[in-house]
């Protein structure tokens, strides 16, 4: 009985110390000093108008202990004061804000662009005349095959020129199967073009020419630029039902032109 009664004595007492220590912790926590400050209560993107933030609840003015303030230089005391301007860099929910992060000449994230280019596609352009873009019957979403045209050159062994081989005529060649045009720009006023052929002969020709805007691997985007730079493009609508396929092409030699 002693020792049920000691127990229980024993349980009191450290009741009440526990009971004294809490008392005391939240009475000196009422006595930390605190400052309002600005705190990001949800994250806030880069180029996020403060306004914007501001009004969705995203920065809300909070009490924090003084000395957490005094460790972050700079921390906003007022709701208005980074009124209009924009933030410089993401914001992170719990941040105490500081002004540096917010600038009247952030300049927003770039977006998406509007051209929808497929995942893992940049976008390039080429310069064509009407005949050569289906007399303008190519639209914004079209498929084409991509043909050149010039001289072109034979690969000897290990992929040198062979200059035995190499012929002087001109030739078309397939140079990409499957294409897709994102953009069809304006036809631009007609431009006078003179081409020299293998022979020497000069021919003059007045075209209007069309921006054509194309999604392609960087791969076909180098195969395209180098084409358009020292060949002659050429696109070709497809179908559903469209058959094309890689070959040695055709040249204005008559076996080549009639096999």
């Amino acid at each position: 009985m002693g020792r049920r009664r000691l127990l229980l004595i024993l349980a009191v007492f450290v009741a009440l110390i526990g009971t004294a220590l809490v008392f005391l912790y939240v009475k000196s926590a009422k006595n930390v000093p605190t400052t309002s400050v600005l705190v990001a209560t949800a994250n806030v993107a880069a180029g996020e108008s403060y306004d914007t933030a501001l009004s969705a609840g995203k920065l809300q003015m909070q009490n924090v202990a003084s000395s957490v303030a005094d460790n972050t230089p700079n921390y906003v005391t007022s709701s208005t004061q980074l009124k209009g301007q924009t933030a410089a860099g993401p914001v992170y929910q719990g941040q105490v804000v500081v002004a540096t992060q917010f600038s009247n000449d952030a300049t927003p994230p770039p977006t998406e662009s509007p051209l929808n280019i497929p995942k893992g596609d940049i976008a390039i352009s080429v310069n064509l005349t009407d005949p050569d873009r289906v007399a303008g019957n190519i639209e914004n979403g079209s498929h084409v095959a991509i043909f050149v045209t010039g001289i072109l050159t034979r690969s000897g062994a290990g992929g040198a020129s062979s200059t035995s081989t190499a012929p002087t005529t001109t030739t078309t060649r397939l140079l990409l199967p499957d294409v897709v045009v994102l953009n069809v720009g304006s036809p631009q006023p007609a431009t006078t073009a003179t081409k020299t052929d293998a022979n020497g002969t000069e021919t003059t020709e007045t075209l209007p020419r069309t921006l054509l805007t194309i999604a392609v691997t960087q791969k076909e985007a180098q195969q395209v630029i180098v084409s358009s730079k020292a060949l002659d493009l050429t696109f070709g609508l497809l179908t559903a039902t469209s058959v094309v396929h890689p070959g040695p092409g055709t040249s204005t030699l008559v076996a080549s032109l009639f096999r």
